[in-house]
């Protein structure tokens, strides 16, 4: 969702994780489908050069910490932002559009960030 409403609105975003599902959350699908917004057909693996060449690592609510392998840790320290969102997985509609508006509320924050800088 956050890679999502990032390009949707001019930010440079990628989007993976250190435990990738096999598909995308039909539900994430739909509630994003609501706000005109497509997602990658297939979640994509969380690679160290992916780490090495990003300004910043916007975390959901994962601990990264626990699931990362050390290395990957030290080079995130610096750029990393936790948001704490729940995992949409396994809940109905209502509470995945709940979701999606606070990510895209978070993706507008870093974007007036963007902005100001």
């Amino acid at each position: 969702m956050a890679e999502g409403f990032a390009r949707a609105y001019g930010l440079t975003a990628s989007s993976a994780g250190t435990m990738p599902a096999e598909k995308v959350n039909p539900i994430v699908v739909e509630a994003m489908k609501e706000r005109g917004i497509a997602l990658p057909g297939k979640p994509r693996m969380l690679t160290e050069q992916m780490i090495s060449q990003a300004d910043l690592i916007v975390t959901m609510g994962c601990s990264v910490q626990e699931v990362c392998p050390r290395p990957l840790v030290r080079q995130m320290e610096k750029k990393i932002v936790d948001w704490h969102i729940e995992d949409p997985k396994g809940k109905p509609i209502e509470e995945v559009r709940k979701i999606r508006n606070q990510v895209e509320s978070n993706v507008m924050e870093l974007l007036k960030l963007e902005q100001e800088a």
